[in-house]
Parts: structure tokens; sequence; C-alpha cells
């Protein structure tokens, strides 16, 4: 008789929760807010936009997981009791949190980020109003893994303070030594060809844009009227 092996399914957002446990059916969707940061955020901001500022802050967040799974291999914590009612627990390696570590990564960089003003978040109401989202989901997702049984309280708190710190270093890192040489990313082969390009200069981009798109368009009408003229 022939044996096989146990399967495995690829689970990219398979979160599990207590059946009828409304809080644990939110905070399932909250655990994937990583996963929305990553495909709906950076991945559609390359696409439309391809600001060099956000390319280095995905770039530090994937160095970042990259950094948080090296240290689960060496380290090879389990995973807490709890997520053996999961069915979740085929492997070790869980501290810190992945999650936590990106949550915190990407907060800490978006609020040094607005704090600096770049994109054109000046006002203070604005810039108060700005951070209370990502904190709040940064919170919310590393107290989801704790909750949803994926992870200890020292599991999570790890994650947050790895990201935390690296989020810090990363940014320093960028703005401090790797900007000056974003206007020859432009200028390369790469910034040319993919678009690239650095609005961080400008205090507002999205009024820099509408002028522009306006006199633009002023500028094409008043061509096709000399156009109509001349023939």
């Amino acid at each position: 008789m022939t044996a096989y092996n146990a399967l495995k399914a690829v689970s990219l957002t398979h979160v599990r929760y207590q059946r009828g446990d409304q809080l644990g059916h939110f905070l399932a969707w909250v655990s994937l807010v990583p996963v929305f940061i990553s495909l709906g955020g950076f991945v559609s901001h390359f696409i439309f936009r391809r600001e060099l500022q956000v390319m280095f802050f995905a770039l530090g967040l994937v160095i970042s997981q990259f950094i948080n799974a090296l240290i689960k291999k060496s380290v090879q914590q389990a995973r807490p009791e709890t997520c053996a009612l999961l069915e979740m627990c085929d492997s070790h390696g869980w501290w810190p949190s992945s999650h936590s570590q990106y949550m915190f990564f990407f907060t800490i960089y978006f609020t040094l980020l607005t704090c600096k003003g770049i994109g054109g978040i000046w006002n203070v109401r604005t810039k108060w109003a700005a951070l209370f989202l990502p904190w709040s989901l940064a919170v919310l997702t590393m107290y989801s893994r704790v909750y949803l049984g994926y992870h200890t309280v020292a599991q999570v708190f790890a994650g947050a303070s790895m990201g935390i710190f690296l989020g810090g270093v990363w940014f320093w890192l960028v703005n401090s030594k790797l900007f000056c040489y974003f206007p020859l990313i432009e200028e390369s082969p790469f910034g040319r060809f993919f678009c690239a390009k650095d609005t961080s200069h400008i205090s507002n981009v999205l009024k820099f844009e509408y002028d522009n798109a306006r006199a633009a368009r002023k500028n094409m009408a008043a061509r096709k009227a000399m156009a109509t003229k001349s023939s």
C-alpha cells in the first residue's frame, strides 16, 4: 500500500478563529492588514506613482521581514499552546512575531515621514489624524495575534520592538545617507525605464500635480486653437 506524506496548504490569508466569536472574526481580518498594505498599498503605488521614497520604504519592510525570518530560524521558539486548537503548530521559530514587526516598522517609518513633512502633511491636526490610523492598526494587529492564539505576549512585543528599532534605523539611513542619491537614481537607466521619481522636496504634491495638470491642459488647448487658426 502506497504511503502518502501529509499535505500542507499555502496559507497566505488562512487565519482561524473560534466559530461564533465576532471579536475573533474582526481581529482575524485585522491580522491580514500587512497583506493588504503590501498588495493593495505598495504594489498599487509602484504601478501608479513610483516614488523613490516609497520604494525604499517597501525595501526596508522586505529587509525587516528577512531579518525576522533569520531570527526565528535561529531562536526556534514554539508557538503558544493555544495554537494547537488552530491546527497551525507544525513548525517552530515564532519569536518575534512577524506581523507585529511588520506593522510597527510600517507605523514608525510612516510617523517619521509625516513628522518630517514628506508628502505634504503639514497641518498639525492633519498629522495627528494621519497617524491615528496606522498606530491603531499596529496595536490591534499585535493584540489580534495574541487573542487568536498564534503568539504569546512576549512574541508580539518582541516583534513590535524590532519593528520600531529597524524602522527608525532604516528611516535614518534612507533620509540621511541614501537621499542624496535619489537624483542619480532618477536619471539612471532604471529610473528612466520605470519612471521612478522623488517628490519629497515638494511641500504639497497634490497641489503641485493639480496645478501642472491644469497648466498642461490649458497649453494643449492653446496649441489646438493656434493650429485651427493657422489651418
